[in-house]
């Protein structure tokens, strides 16, 4: 695969914002009933510049975000693709940061970063678990006050005492406990120059904490209320690093797994799935590999484990046996473990298929092999893995157009057609915003690849191990070397099953919009385009389009909008790199909203650098001649904003006007010109014709402003008919675009057939 432009925060910048941790817990892969709300951003991974053998950083709680989709250059290695972590139960789920819940909001944090001893005890214990779930956001003299090593020790006695007691559910407030604990591992992590070190005092005070907790008989209760206990200990097993000494309470968990008995109790199934987060990160750990070579035994654990629960597979709680699988696999990588993983992974290998149910165990072991052992593929039963699961799952194929096409899992006639039309009406209204004189320079990508998988279960297994990349997002754009003819770009995506019955694509139109925004208005490929900060357009301008040409409102952007979080200098500086969910998508989408509706001309300004490549140069024109001078006017805009002057969906209008083309035979078209009053009745046509100059590299031919129902038709060396042309757009209603590269030098033919009856259109034509 090419480098890939994928929309969004990229693998290695997680948002750092942690949730309502009441009775949750983390899933490595969420079950697809859980995945129903909007896809939550994984937190806790290790950084990617971590040197090879650093310890794994501790995870927080993460919210559940329309995180619309991450990008990022080229295939992610399966090393640095972490688990997806999201919440056992959205609907309890904090929102983001910027949005906090009432209880957070009146939150007294400062409280923490004062008590000590037993006072500090009794102040974690009384509190709300959404209060101790603001302490992952402390930072300076308040995070060394809450979570130096005196403190953390404080209340991993205290957690000590409790588990002695632990009566199995959180009526002696367990939870909170071990969520400050989480919360302070955490923080220490990232910033480690304000918490100080920690060492052998903590070590010794977390071990006697989670001794004690798996150690009393009731941590093993299988009850809702013990659930989310359970699996917040088993991540901070993670947090505090300890994955080597708690490999046989990992065992015990998969190996007690009843699916009839688990399966039926809330928060059971997550709880024990965290169990591949220890095993993912304790890789990272120091000696881990060493008690894995000396006791074998966990590797037949998993395997097993995936065996006995594969009936799982496709259903709500598939993610546990491909879990499973998949991290049987990861030990491939290390080659004195092979001999003993070859049967493991052969036998499971077996018993699967790269098409129906069991497509997600082959997928899994797919993926590992593929990574650690490739050459020897054909002896795990998983060569040719990525070509197959294509042809096994991917089975609908259907051309929208000369120029897209889409594949599919499982989707009708009547919900293709529907996606076709909402994909292929968007590019006139794109062009309107755009007002963009055709694709930039270079870019081949003539025709997109939309890739549709059922279920964002779906998505998350086979995208990664058929396209090889990260799937904790809502989809992709992998726009590859536009440079290079024949590149095929794709986005893939998934339905959204929340609307059920009706259908679907989540981020449809966001995606789309990145297509044709690359193709239109950024020269080069994604790593050029964000040579500069860019991100606040890439996205922004993603968001608006999206929003706008649907006619919805973009709730989330108005409430932020209110709270003035942002001067618009600053977002000209967001990156993927220093951003989250909140200043990414909404805060991108308010920026370009502003500069729309308040500067147009300095937007055309800023792209026409954008198209060149001219990245520094549109930079200076941000940052420099605009600098901080609308500041002042996008704050008040802001306040209109957010008391409704947004509730209206803007409308680009038709761009601008083209003059009327020259000449008394109005069925002649020429360049940057129009013929307007364009008619037609119901099964008949308006024939136009243009004479193409040699070495014109591009002609977009736009039809607007008819009533009824025209399409628009064009041949390279005929009258252009249903029946004769070289490209179409076909869609319902009457504004449609083409675009023609490397039109033949001479007379061309371009036709409007009246699907419909139709008076008052407008046909144009720019190169």
């Amino acid at each position: 695969m090419t480098s890939a432009r994928i929309s969004g925060l990229p693998y290695r910048v997680r948002l750092l914002t942690a949730a309502l941790a009441s009775c949750l817990a983390l899933g490595v892969l969420a079950p697809a009933g859980q995945a129903a709300a909007a896809p939550s951003p994984a937190t806790g991974t290790a950084p990617a510049a971590a040197p090879t053998g650093a310890a794994p950083r501790p995870a927080s709680v993460p919210a559940p975000e329309t995180l619309e989709a991450d990008r990022a250059a080229g295939r992610v290695p399966v090393s640095e693709r972490p688990p997806i972590l999201t919440a056992t139960d959205p609907a309890a789920a904090a929102k983001p940061s910027a949005a906090r819940t009432a209880t957070a909001a009146a939150c007294d944090t400062a409280a923490f970063t004062t008590r000590t001893g037993s006072a500090l005890v009794e102040l974690v214990k009384a509190s709300e678990p959404g209060c101790v779930n603001e302490l992952f956001g402390l930072t300076g003299s308040a995070a060394r006050g809450a979570f130096r090593e005196a403190q953390m020790v404080t209340v991993a006695d205290a957690l000590r005492a409790n588990s002695a007691a632990y009566p199995g559910d959180n009526s002696t407030s367990t939870f909170q406990l071990v969520l400050f604990l989480r919360a302070g591992y955490y923080v220490q992590w990232y910033h480690s120059g304000d918490v100080g070190t920690y060492g052998p005092a903590l070590t010794t005070a977390i071990r006697g904490a989670l001794d004690g907790y798996f150690g009393h008989p009731r941590s093993r209760d299988v009850t809702a209320a013990n659930a989310g206990i359970l699996g917040e200990s088993v991540t901070l097993v993670d947090s505090a690093q300890e994955n080597v000494r708690y490999l046989p309470v990992v065992k015990r968990l998969l190996t007690d797994y009843d699916a009839a008995r688990y399966n039926a109790v809330a928060g059971m199934p997550a709880a024990v799935n965290n169990v591949h987060t220890v095993l993912f990160r304790g890789h990272q750990t120091t000696g881990f590999l060493a008690a894995v070579q000396a006791d074998p035994s966990l590797l037949d654990t998993l395997a097993a484990f995936a065996a006995r629960n594969k009936a799982l597979l496709g259903g709500t709680h598939g993610y546990l046996p491909y879990n499973s699988a998949r991290e049987l696999g990861r030990f491939l990588q290390y080659p004195g473990l092979r001999s003993t993983l070859q049967p493991l992974v052969r036998g499971l290998a077996d018993q699967s298929a790269p098409s129906g149910n069991t497509a997600h165990l082959f997928a899994a072991l797919a993926e590992m092999v593929d990574a650690y052992d490739p050459a020897r593929a054909a002896e795990y039963g998983t060569a040719d893995a990525a070509a197959r699961l294509r042809a096994g799952i991917l089975v609908t194929s259907h051309a929208c157009s000369p120029s897209v096409r889409i594949l599919a899992q499982a989707v009708t006639a009547a919900n293709l057609a529907a996606t076709c039309d909402s994909l292929l009406r968007q590019d006139a209204f794109f062009h309107a915003v755009a007002r963009d004189p055709g694709p930039v320079a270079d870019d081949h990508n003539t025709t997109l690849e939309v890739v549709v998988f059922d279920t964002r279960q779906d998505y998350q297994v086979f995208a990664a191990a058929i396209y090889g990349i990260d799937t904790d997002n809502g989809g992709m754009y992998l726009e590859g070397d536009p440079s290079v003819p024949g590149n095929l770009p794709r986005f893939l995506a998934y339905e959204d099953t929340r609307v059920l019955p009706d259908f679907q694509v989540w981020n449809l139109n966001h995606e789309y919009t990145h297509y044709l925004d690359g193709r239109y208005n950024m020269h080069g490929g994604f790593t050029a385009g964000v040579s500069t900060p860019t991100i606040w357009w890439i996205e922004g301008f993603a968001e608006y389009v999206s929003y706008s040409y649907r006619k919805l409102p973009y709730d989330a952007a108005t409430a932020a909008a209110g709270l003035h979080t942002y001067k618009l200098s600053t977002l000209f500086d967001t990156t993927y790199e220093n951003s989250d969910t909140e200043r990414t998508y909404r805060w991108g989408y308010l920026a370009v909203r502003y500069m729309l509706e308040k500067h147009r001309s300095d937007v055309d300004a800023v792209l026409a650098k954008y198209r060149t490549g001219d990245w520094n140069g549109a930079r200076s024109l941000l940052k420099t001649t605009i600098g901080t001078r609308y500041d002042a006017d996008f704050d008040a805009w802001l306040t209109a904003c957010a008391a409704g002057a947004c509730a209206t969906v803007p409308d680009p209008g038709p761009g601008p006007s083209l003059p009327e083309c020259a000449g008394p035979d109005t069925r002649r078209l020429d360049r940057d010109c129009a013929r307007s009053g364009v008619s037609a009745t119901t099964g008949n046509y308006a024939y136009h014709y243009l004479y193409v100059p040699a070495g014109t590299p591009r002609l977009t031919i736009t039809t607007t402003g008819a009533n009824g129902d025209a399409d628009l038709y064009y041949n390279a060396s005929a009258w252009a008919t249903t029946s004769a042309w070289t490209s179409r757009s076909a869609r319902t209603g009457s504004a449609e675009t083409l675009t023609v590269e490397n039109p033949p030098a001479g007379y061309v033919y371009i036709s409007l057939h009246a699907r419909q009856g139709f008076t008052g259109a407008s046909v144009s034509v720019r190169y």
